[in-house]
């Protein structure tokens, strides 16, 4: 099969070349990719660190060419969205049935791509606050996978979404579009106290996101972009009247848990329209390498989709 290879001899560190069919286990299904999209973590770093030949990527939707042994997950030719620890950027993948939705049939599978890390990982997250019906949620990265599916599905959700970005001038617009209620530079900029924060930033920006939390507020630490360290000022853990059981909780999407019904649920509301999947950059996976310069230069916001074949 055809996939894009790690080699760090060129710029990009990938090149389309041959490799093996992948053999899937009994409880795996080996689906045909029809496109991926790409995040910052697997380029940034998964190319650096990977050996020369490896196939990686995370997302992926295309579908199922072989149903799995064991008699689980979807039945051949039905579309479905993908995500797993490598594979992804190749004609051919083996994916555990609990790590795979079902695609709604006519689905433009390029935009259901963008789905498994950034909207799932938003939908996670934004649950991990809790019930959020009349609460107050910051998202900060707010233009980027995850912050852009966090402002549509918090606001669908009932909160009030302050929504924040380096750029508010250039993307405010576009994130009220999206569902938020306010847009500001930095997270000490919010008007008054959040119930939750999703973070997809960390550094000095998940302290100053953390001081923005009320009382039994809970910041889930989702991101980590910029590469800084967290460091608290003395007293930002105190507690008050006012201020009392604050958390910061950290997050991993591949935590065991089974998939299949978030994945699914996604995929049929941006098939149906409801979520946007702020796709800023798609071609062929022969420009892979556009994509990976634009992304770790800080180029794009939003997502990369690779269409394959």
């Amino acid at each position: 099969m055809r996939a894009l290879l790690i080699d760090h001899s060129t710029a990009s560190g990938l090149r389309l070349g041959e490799t093996a069919d992948p053999v899937p286990e009994p409880h795996q299904a080996l689906v045909r990719v029809h496109a991926t999209s790409l995040n910052f973590g697997e380029v940034r770093h998964g190319i650096e660190h990977a050996g020369d030949g490896a196939v990686l990527g995370w997302d992926a939707a295309g579908v199922v060419e072989r149903a799995a042994a064991d008699g689980s997950g979807p039945a051949a030719g039905t579309p479905v969205i993908t995500i797993g620890y490598d594979g992804a950027w190749a004609e051919l993948r083996a994916v555990d049935t609990s790590m795979l939705g079902v695609v709604p049939a006519g689905a433009d599978l390029g935009a259901i791509s963008t789905i498994p890390v950034a909207g799932a990982s938003a939908l996670r997250a934004l649950r991990r606050i809790g019930p959020l019906l009349g609460k107050r949620v910051l998202v900060t990265g707010a233009t980027g996978g995850v912050g852009r599916y966090a402002v549509q599905l918090a606001r669908r959700a009932g909160a009030h979404v302050v929504a924040s970005t380096g750029d508010p001038a250039g993307h405010g617009d576009g994130l009220r579009a999206l569902g938020a209620h306010e847009v500001v530079a930095r997270p000490e900029l919010a008007d008054g106290l959040v119930d939750g924060v999703v973070d997809n930033v960390g550094g000095p920006q998940l302290v100053a996101a953390f001081d923005r939390l009320a009382a039994h507020g809970t910041l889930v630490s989702v991101g980590h972009g910029t590469g800084e360290a967290e460091v608290f000022p003395f007293g930002a853990l105190f507690g008050d009247e006012g201020r009392h059981d604050r958390s910061v909780v950290t997050f991993y999407l591949l935590d065991g848990t089974d998939l299949v019904p978030d994945l699914t649920w996604l995929a049929a509301r941006v098939a149906a329209g409801d979520l946007d999947p702020g796709i800023s950059w798609r071609g062929e996976w022969k420009r892979a390498d556009e994509a990976v310069a634009a992304l770790v230069e800080g180029r794009l916001h939003g997502k990369a989709v690779l269409d394959v074949g």
